[in-house]
């Protein structure tokens, strides 16, 4: 692997369609960002089929007692915190179940720490200190798909028996050739040449919103699409609670506050208990039994 040769790497050519962008208007330049951008979610599209599969592997290790945890460096490494740090407060997760690693530690998230991601050791040692099992899922972050962090990463994980996963802006990058499932949307040059954290920052971003919410869903934490494990930590959350109950059941605001107040404002179990017609401890069960599915646990009614 010629790490050093930028010049062969997607995220680091020239974008031809920008090499005026400090010399036009402010208006024509904001589009040619925004048009820059019309291609991600194009690019993400293209890696549907290897983003289902990802989270189904997830899932299927979840159900084991697996977790997911991101790996990365720079930009890619606060995208994977920021995307674990948003999962137990809407989904009612541990905070041990979703993780984000980032090259450089906890410093690293405020102050860029360059030097980290060149470390295959830092990545093992992170992953050692979190106890690495085969139940597990880690993901590897890198726009470049070149960085030495998280090749070493998934090459640990891949030692342990982990599932791995890659999420690169590059085609056949170092880093997807160490994972068992690949997801490379390739956006193209960035506005700014070599700015990964534009459109390589958003694809990523992109598919780890799909990830982790694909994964959620699947765990049973949606009930259509309503986030039936949202924890009631501050007033806006309280009445958010109050409404998904409301809209999920066709009860009034009122009705709802009184069966969330029997349940310590469990959302899940009070719309169970209003659409099952059950008392708190047999609805408890039997959503148990269903391992938290509300549709599966109507179902088996």
């Amino acid at each position: 692997m010629d790490r050093l040769n930028l010049g062969k790497l997607t995220t680091e050519s020239r974008n031809q369609n920008t090499l005026d962008i400090d010399k036009i208007s402010t208006i024509e330049m904001v589009k040619k960002i925004n048009n820059e951008d019309k291609k991600v979610a194009e690019a993400v599209e293209r890696e549907l089929p290897q983003i289902a599969e990802a989270i189904d592997g997830i899932v299927e290790r979840m159900h084991k007692g697996g977790r997911l945890i991101y790996i990365g460096a720079g930009t890619s490494g606060r995208l994977g915190i920021l995307d674990a740090s948003e999962c137990p407060p809407t989904y009612g997760v541990s905070e041990d179940l979703i993780q984000g690693i980032i090259a450089g530690g906890q410093e690293a998230i405020f102050r860029a720490k360059e030097g980290a991601e060149d470390s295959r050791e830092l990545a093992v040692s992170g992953l050692k200190e979190r106890k690495l099992t085969a139940n597990d899922t880690v993901v590897g972050l890198a726009a470049s798909g070149r960085t030495p962090y998280v090749i070493g990463g998934l090459q640990y994980a891949n030692e342990i028996g982990a599932l791995t996963i890659s999420v690169t802006c590059n085609a056949d990058s170092a880093v997807s050739k160490e994972a068992k499932i690949s997801i490379a949307p390739v956006v193209g040059a960035e506005v700014i040449t070599g700015s990964t954290r534009l459109k390589s920052g958003t694809a990523q971003k992109l598919v780890l919103n799909m990830l982790s919410t694909g994964s959620m869903i699947k765990l049973g934490k949606v009930y259509g699409n309503l986030m039936v494990d949202v924890r009631s930590t501050n007033e806006k959350l309280v009445e958010r609670a109050k409404k998904i109950v409301a809209e999920a059941t066709g009860v009034t605001i009122n009705e709802a506050a009184e069966v969330l107040s029997k349940t310590e404002f469990d959302v899940k179990l009070a719309i169970f208990m209003i659409l099952s017609k059950l008392e708190k401890e047999e609805a408890g069960f039997k959503l148990k039994e269903s391992k938290g599915y509300i549709a599966e646990a109507l179902k088996n009614l």
